[in-house]
């Protein structure tokens, strides 16, 4: 069987109401898109046109935001005073897009104004008291925190001391103690009266330039979008409004910066969604900060100057390649080092970039199930680092139970950040696992994955797929539709450099779709099983003018044991999935060859081998009977088979000699009674033209009916044996079995060995 790498939990399904069915039905929509509607809460056509509607005027009053008329009054002043004004930002995809939108707001209206992004790595998270003193020092007045600040209180009580007022504008979780600034706008302020409180950091920043502006600044629409989807707030109420706007404004942007970020990123202008600035330009612009200097992100968002622009835009591009590769191969040293047996992964080296930390965390996550923290440790023993985790675990109410190991941490349920002394981590590691077993927490089913609905694959069609985008943009709280498919695999090949994606088709009597898995390459043996049951999402694959319905895999999972192919010797060194493993062969030799080619401990077959200990089974070789392979699956519980089958003997491949070779033989040793075999055994099988694995096969039937004698390698004719049949041999009856186990289990497709072990 396969698990599935989530928890699938399924959409409530009741009966659509006959009214609704009616009124959506006349209006030209299918009857699986409005059973879709009806189960994610849209009961009637008037709040389906609401969802489909995007208009400026529904956009919310700026003002009714917590300190946004104070806020508006200081900077105004500030401007007639001349006044130098920073903003500070912060260094991913929404503090650049937030402090684009404040300083091309700020300079349309006359300001004096600078901006400062920090380096991670130098002055980390949020309002730095050294940053500050050094923007003071050269005369700064006032400072402009976006996308941070809420929890700044050291440097904001600073910039106080040296007569500094700081405007704090954020969306993040506000802390008990709010610092002393000159004035805090947040949505979500226990003292304002926004009516939506999960803007992102480039949502509040907008705001604030309505405010300043005195009406909507359309042309700041892309900037706001890109920072709201990046940031994956709540795609609900004013941000799924404020993207389904810039959405079209992008497709009509004079953003050189921009349409210089979407060349290097291949992305079509007029094919720009939430998609490709989630897995496209957002990815750009957060890896600038994850690796150094985030500042050019800024330049390249807000320059006229289109050489600037093409030139920051591969530089981006060239930047996130690099992050890519870094998270590769931290990846692959990462996962060399999980222990199979902690309930949370914490896993710890020396010289990781920190920058890309939470990306590995949640790769090993994805990898594993468990929740995972990874470090990276420097030169003065601090170990710094990021944790992800599964809706199970709590992951910051746990680790806060722990803070005595650390220096600084925090975060939230899903995802913490933490610096500890190195020397902690083993404590830290044994902490966890005695919380996870004193509070039974089960680790075992993954995170979350909601499924709208199971679907034949009748209903799948491009104007069911086209329906679906009526609902975007998706994104947190409003996910694109996971749909659960069945079909046996009828088509299947891994793509890309490195073979990790795959391409497959999905075939039954109802119908055929294509698939897509990206990042599936490793499993592409589980995804061919029968009785596999795949979620994935639906889009449109469009090439060279033709469209196509494509099922974007997210998960799969079969029941039942899986039989895997691995008759092909550049397989053996595959991946085998995790567990009691029992690596089996029939023939000594066999065990000897594999000990030394797998480095893992062979069991040479025998009837009182525990079976049921076990859960996954390699067979190493053929056996002489193919119904000891069969016995041997019934008698297991084993989740998978692995088949790799070699034959060291090749019989079935040679064959039984021919009664003319056996008679050339004997021919031949009664003129020659005595041959030193050991060293003469080629020459034998280059006279007598009879391969040389055959010939010794030849030779123990002799051996075993009399014929001859073998003392140290030297074989000696038997003067006058006794007649006996060839086939009265042992030996010869061994292979004779042998070889049509072979036939059977080397020469049939895998399907067939499949269901002929599941009976």
């Amino acid at each position: 069987m396969k698990k599935s790498n989530f928890d699938w939990q399924f959409r409530e399904a009741t009966p659509v109401d006959s009214t609704f069915k009616t009124e959506m039905l006349n209006q030209g929509y299918s009857e699986a898109f409005l059973k879709l509607l009806w189960n994610r809460n849209i009961h009637t056509s008037e709040e389906f046109s609401q969802l489909m509607k995007a208009d400026i005027d529904d956009l919310h009053d700026p003002f009714l935001m917590h300190d946004m008329d104070k806020a508006v009054e200081r900077i105004q002043a500030a401007i007639m005073d001349g006044q130098p004004i920073l903003i500070y930002g912060d260094y991913d995809a929404d503090g650049i897009t937030s402090t684009s939108i404040m300083l091309e707001t700020l300079e349309m209206i006359g300001a004096d104004v600078h901006y400062v992004l920090p380096n991670r790595f130098i002055h980390g998270y949020g309002p730095n008291k050294e940053l500050f003193a050094e923007k003071i020092t050269e005369g700064i007045q006032l400072i402009i925190t976006v996308d941070n600040g809420v929890a700044g209180n050291e440097a904001i009580d600073f910039a106080n001391s040296q007569g500094v007022d700081v405007i704090v504008t954020d969306h993040h979780e506000m802390p008990p103690v709010l610092p002393d600034a000159y004035c805090i706008v947040h949505p979500r302020h226990p003292e304002g009266h926004y009516p939506f409180g999960e803007l992102a950091g480039a949502g509040v920043a907008f705001k604030l330039a309505t405010a300043l502006l005195e009406e909507v600044p359309l042309e700041m629409l892309d900037l706001v979008t890109i920072g709201t989807v990046a940031d994956l707030v709540s795609m609900t109420g004013e941000n799924r409004n404020l993207v389904k706007l810039g959405l079209q404004a992008i497709k009509q942007t004079q953003r050189l910066g921009l349409l210089e970020l979407l060349k290097v990123s291949s992305v079509e202008l007029q094919k720009v969604d939430e998609t490709s600035i989630g897995f496209s330009l957002g990815p750009r612009l957060n890896a600038i900060g994850r690796l150094g200097d985030p500042n050019p992100a800024v330049e390249l968002m807000t320059t006229f100057d289109e050489t600037i622009a093409h030139n920051l835009a591969e530089k981006l591009n060239q930047i996130n390649d690099e992050r890519k590769k870094i998270v590769q191969d931290t990846t692959t040293e990462a996962s060399s080092l999980v222990n199979p047996a902690d309930a949370v992964h914490l896993i710890a080296a020396e010289g990781w970039n920190p920058g890309v930390l939470g990306i590995v965390a949640g790769n090993i996550l994805k990898q594993t199930g468990k929740p995972t923290i990874i470090l990276s440790i420097d030169e003065n023993g601090v170990a710094k680092g990021s944790g992800r985790s599964i809706e199970a675990l709590d992951l910051f109410s746990m680790l806060n139970t722990m803070r005595s190991e650390f220096t600084h941490f925090g975060g939230h349920a899903a995802a913490v950040g933490l610096t500890m002394p190195a020397e902690n981590i083993a404590n830290l590691r044994q902490m966890m696992n005695d919380y996870i077993s004193a509070e039974q927490i089960d680790l075992t089913k993954g995170s979350g994955l909601l499924i709208d609905e199971a679907l034949s694959l009748s209903v799948i069609n491009l104007k069911f797929v086209e329906e679906l985008k009526k609902l975007a943009p998706f994104g947190t709280d409003n996910p694109a539709p996971h749909f659960l498919v069945d079909g046996g695999v009828s088509f299947f090949k891994r793509i890309g450099s490195d073979q990790q994606h795959v391409k497959f088709s999905l075939k039954n009597d109802e119908g055929q779709l294509d698939a897509i898995g990206f990042g599936f390459g490793a499993e592409g043996e589980e995804i061919q099983q029968p009785d596999t049951q795949f979620v994935g999402d639906l889009e449109i694959n469009e090439w060279n003018g033709q469209k196509k319905v494509q099922l974007r895999l997210v998960d799969f999972a079969s029941d039942g044991m899986q039989v895997i192919d691995r008759r092909a010797k550049y397989t053996w060194n595959q991946k085998i999935e995790s567990g009691n493993v029992l690596y089996l062969a029939f023939e000594e030799k066999s065990q000897n060859l594999f000990a030394k080619e797998l480095e893992q401990p062979i069991t040479l077959y025998n009837e009182a081998i525990p079976w049921s200990d076990f859960d996954q089974l390699v067979v190493l070789d053929c056996p002489d009977q193919k119904e000891l392979l069969k016995n041997v699956s019934i008698s297991g519980r084993f989740e998978r088979i692995y088949l790799y089958l070699y034959s060291p003997d090749e019989a079935y491949l040679n064959g039984l000699p021919s009664r003319d070779q056996f008679t050339k033989l004997y021919q031949f040793f009664q003129k020659q009674p005595r041959v030193d075999i050991r060293f003469k055994l080629k020459i034998v099988s280059n006279y007598l033209r009879i391969p040389e694995k055959l010939l010794v096969f030849m030779i123990h039937v002799f051996s075993e009916l009399k014929f001859v004698t073998i003392n140290d390698g030297v074989l000696q004719m038997v003067e006058s044996p006794e007649t006996r049949a060839f086939e009265e041999s042992k030996i010869y009856q061994k292979r004779m079995a042998r070889i049509d186990s072979e036939e059977f289990l080397l020469m049939n497709d895998i399907e067939t060995i499949r269901n002929w072990l599941k009976g």
